[in-house]
């Protein structure tokens, strides 16, 4: 159904401030006739409905000039220079007369229908450990026999080539005294399985990574070992991108922060952090941040894998015991390995394990002398990336008070994206963040920005900046960035002119509010909007996202699609992991060969979907995977695109073996996605 013009995603964009970056307008677009031909239907209709009422005080339409305004003319007819073939310039259903948005549609969605939104939040009772479908033995037999092939092939290839290619291995084999940089046996699986499937990584892109992303078209003449590019390129929807709240955006409030804050700081600071690098705006992204995870204090780093492998070995070290989660991502296994301190994992997201290992190490100690640890750090992350599953947090924290460990918490793919308020899966689960003891987190995933950040008690960020390598060597975040961490966090929290503590009460009907109550010195109360005056005075938002309302509004979207895809792939007959509001969905494809195959029938298709297709080593051998990554920005229509694909596409390729579902044709999925979203567990 359209919706209210109180929409907080229908509000009429602010008076354009002057832009450096601004491009001209473009001449009106000959492909856009058909849209404008049913603009002026829906207008004259509205009319015609007003006309009809006898009321004296009904509000009459709206006139063609007023609704399409030259705002939305940009955000939907300028956007491109290309038509709209590909279905992805122009809704799908177009905007009413009171309908006016303020994005770009090809970065950000047009979607005003309030039905598709769902609140991200935990619904107790759900059972959160993992249930992994197993396929048919003849996937797994034929998976096996693919990858026996691949290796019996490339080994003979290799046997061969080396005495009849001889140039083609020399950077392989001893030359002029020297031994090769790169290892024969370390490089076969790069060679040999990876390169075949060259076309599926390291796609060139250009533009902004939004809802849609514009790909620059290659060619290989030699089995994909190199490419060229044709020149031409390819706009496709953009299902691969971690671009969960949709703030990846090249027009907009965050667009303008970061264009004012360039002109104003320049470029970068030119230093680390502790050498000069610091500016004012460091210490006041670092404030927010703290505010908005509910912690003391927090310390920010330009690089979220370098959070984790610069910063861990400053918590721990020899004689310390890091327990991990088997799934943990790599950049938490650099860091406890550079530690020097002794790890143990425990099953995935498994409580029983975990507290099976947890007697085990406290009553034995360390090894060989049996003296007690000095202390205990359970690592876990809040999302798991590859599999799409959350971490059984509730339970966690009762075996914390029970067996007094510290726990860190590593909140990548969660934050910003879960929660009601935004804050990552505390927010979710309604725990308080201040029983976490570390907060880890990136700006990379919802907040369409780069780096990342620690947050604890001022007590131990005082000293990790200190004792952190990321403090005195890696290079301090640049103002662009910061602009843009501070811009869109703003906008999730809202902006409260008056005493944040009038904004949020304890009395509040809110669990997660109540729960989680805490009071900063300067009035902010978690996880109510931040005060006017813990911003820059430069800072000037656009209403709708300084009300908090447009943030809101992305965390539902970003629910809604989330669950409707995963369902809808389990309705179609497709094994997926994960838990349902993930906006990371593996679906699995297994076969090596049918990695590349799915790949480019999705991307060939009249709306071309670029995918990511993930395989060993980054999963076991045997379950490789499309990883879906959803967007807030994408719309009930688009994840309907994606669900057709997947379905004619899996059709041709044999992967819907899923039993555990009952099957519904995808057009009865699409019919009914709203029941199917607000179904329970």
């Amino acid at each position: 159904m359209p919706g209210s013009p109180s929409s907080p995603m229908a509000l009429n964009s602010p008076e354009p401030k002057h832009s450096m970056f601004r491009k001209s307008s473009s001449p009106q677009l000959t492909s856009a006739a058909d849209y404008l031909s049913l603009v002026s239907k829906a207008d004259a209709r509205a009319r015609r409905s007003a006309s009809r009422q006898s009321s004296p005080a009904s509000t009459p339409a709206l006139s063609l000039s007023s609704s399409f305004t030259t705002s939305t003319e940009d955000t939907v007819l300028h956007e491109s220079e290309d038509n709209n073939e590909d279905g992805l310039a122009f809704p799908q259903n177009p905007p009413t007369s009171e309908q006016v948005f303020s994005t770009v549609h090809t970065e950000f969605g047009h979607c005003a229908n309030e039905d598709y939104r769902y609140p991200s939040v935990h619904t107790p009772g759900i059972s959160l450990l993992p249930v992994d479908e197993d396929p048919p033995y003849y996937i797994l037999l034929t998976t096996y026999i693919s990858y026996l092939f691949l290796i019996v092939i490339g080994h003979i290839r290799d046997f061969f080539g080396k005495f009849f290619r001889s140039s083609a291995y020399k950077h392989l084999m001893p030359s002029d005294g020297y031994a090769p940089l790169t290892s024969d046996f370390d490089s076969f699986y790069t060679r040999r399985l990876k390169v075949r499937m060259g076309e599926c990584f390291n796609q060139p892109v250009t533009g902004v990574a939004g809802r849609t992303i514009v790909l620059m078209d290659r060619i290989s003449y030699n089995y994909n070992v190199s490419h060229v590019q044709t020149g031409g390129r390819t706009r496709a929807l953009n299902i691969s991108s971690y671009n969960y709240l949709g703030f990846a955006q090249a027009k907009g409030g965050c667009a303008d922060a970061v264009e004012d804050i360039i002109s104003r700081y320049g470029v970068s600071t030119c230093g680390a952090r502790l050498d000069g690098g610091s500016s004012d705006l460091h210490a006041v992204t670092e404030s927010l941040v703290a505010k908005f995870v509910g912690m003391e204090d927090a310390m920010i780093s330009s690089m979220g894998f370098a959070t984790n492998s610069t910063l861990i070995p400053a918590l721990v070290s020899k004689g310390c015991l890091v327990i991990s989660d088997e799934l943990n991502h790599a950049s938490i296994r650099f860091g406890v390995r550079f530690s020097g301190a002794h790890v143990r994992s425990f099953k995935h997201n498994d409580m029983a394990n975990l507290e099976k290992l947890l007697r085990e190490v406290i009553s034995q100690g360390q090894p060989k002398t049996h003296r007690p640890w000095k202390k205990i750090l359970l690592i876990v992350e809040g999302l798991y990336s590859m599999e799409g599953t959350f971490v059984d947090l509730p339970s966690i924290m009762e075996l914390k008070k029970r067996y007094k460990f510290y726990l860190f918490l590593d909140e990548a793919h969660s934050i910003g994206a879960l929660g009601p308020h935004g804050r990552g899966i505390t927010d979710y689960f309604g725990v308080n963040p201040r029983d976490v003891d570390i907060l880890m987190g990136t700006f990379t995933k919802s907040f369409g920005a780069a780096g990342g950040y620690l947050a604890g008690n001022k007590d131990l960020i005082d000293s990790l900046r200190v004792r952190g390598h990321s403090g005195p060597y890696a290079e301090a975040m640049t103002p662009g960035v910061l602009a843009q961490v501070l811009s869109s966090m703003a906008s999730i929290m809202g902006i409260s002119p008056a005493p944040a503590a009038s904004a949020v009460s304890p009395s509040s009907s809110s669990s997660t509010i109540r729960n989680t109550l805490s009071t900063y010195e300067d009035g902010y109360v978690y996880p109510g909007p931040i005060p006017r005056a813990s911003l820059p005075s430069w800072l000037d938002l656009p209403p709708s996202m300084a009300d908090g309302s447009e943030g809101a509004t992305r965390i539902k979207r970003l629910a809604f699609n989330s669950r409707y895809l995963a369902r809808g792939l389990q309705k179609l007959g497709f094994i997926t992991y994960g838990h349902a509001g993930s906006p990371i969905v593996p679906l699995l494809i297994y076969n090596p060969g049918k990695m590349m195959l799915f790949h480019r029938m999705m991307l060939d298709r009249q709306t071309p979907i670029i995918t990511v297709v993930v395989a060993y080593p980054a999963t076991p051998l045997v379950t490789s995977r499309v990883r879906f990554c959803v967007s807030g920005a994408h719309t009930k229509e688009d994840i309907d695109t994606v669900l057709i694909a997947c379905d004619e596409v899996g059709d041709v390729l044999d992967l819907k073996k899923s039993a555990r579902h009952e099957r519904w044709p995808v057009e009865e999925i699409m019919a009914r996605a709203v029941e199917l979203v607000n179904t329970p567990e």
